[in-house]
């Protein structure tokens, strides 16, 4: 009977040193539980911080204008006239003035500085318009003045530059020389990359204003020799080389 007694007191125990331990475990998973939730949470609050300030990042930021445009005083080939620019050296000479006149260099501005004169506007004139303007404004200092401008190291306005991008094989901008040619231009670019594709090349032009695309054909033209392909380029004209997909 004592021994039954015993036994009984002894599963007692066991069952109540179990329930203290699922207790204790229940317990310690709550708490890993809840701890894991306050993880979550805090990692979706700092996720959704970052998105909204993202979002109002890209709602604060702007976007730039399009680049204005500036049209080329040349609408055909045989009306052009060279126009000075920012780099180009010009020579003014004063007839019976030696000491007004001189070799300048035009300015990023446009401008050039005289003796005389601190200020002159130069920029996208021709010699002959800059010469008559240099008059006017000499008049105020010499009697009847007479000047004659020339041009070195001729650079020109942006205007009047043809600019290549893409796959040429030495993109650059190229001061156009009248009656050139889209051949003219592709032999002082180097001609093509081996991965252009020259038959899907676009001429941009300015025209009234508006910017306007041509289907040039490149590689007909200087790999097939096809010379029907060859047209006229204009000061200003804008020629963009992709790059094939195989």
């Amino acid at each position: 009977m004592t021994h039954y007694l015993q036994k009984l007191i002894m599963c007692i125990k066991c069952k109540n040193q179990i329930q203290s331990v699922s207790l204790h475990i229940k317990t310690v998973v709550n708490k890993k539980v809840n701890t894991m939730e306050k993880s979550m949470t805090n990692t979706l609050k700092a996720l959704l911080f970052l998105t909204l300030a993202y979002i109002v990042a890209g709602c604060s930021s702007a976007t730039l204008p399009p680049a204005k445009i500036h049209q080329s005083t040349t609408t055909d080939v045989d009306s052009y006239k060279y126009l000075i620019g920012a780099g180009d050296v010009v020579n003014i000479f004063v007839w019976r003035n030696p000491e007004v006149s001189g070799t300048f260099i035009v300015r990023p501005d446009g401008m050039i500085t005289t003796s005389l004169v601190e200020d002159i506007p130069v920029s996208g004139k021709t010699p002959t318009e800059l010469a008559r303007s240099i008059e006017q404004i000499l008049a105020t200092y010499l009697r009847d003045p007479v000047v004659t401008v020339t041009v070195n190291d001729f650079v020109g306005p942006f205007s009047e530059q043809i600019r290549v991008i893409g796959e040429a094989t030495e993109p650059q901008a190229v001061n156009y020389i009248q009656h050139m040619t889209l051949l003219d231009v592709m032999i002082r670019v180097g001609g093509l990359t081996e991965f252009a594709n020259g038959n899907g090349a676009v001429l941009v032009r300015v025209e009234n204003g508006k910017q306007k695309q041509y289907d040039i054909f490149i590689e007909d033209l200087i790999k097939n020799g096809e010379i029907s392909a060859n047209v006229d380029v204009l000061p200003g004209d804008i020629i963009v080389i992709p790059e094939t997909w195989f």
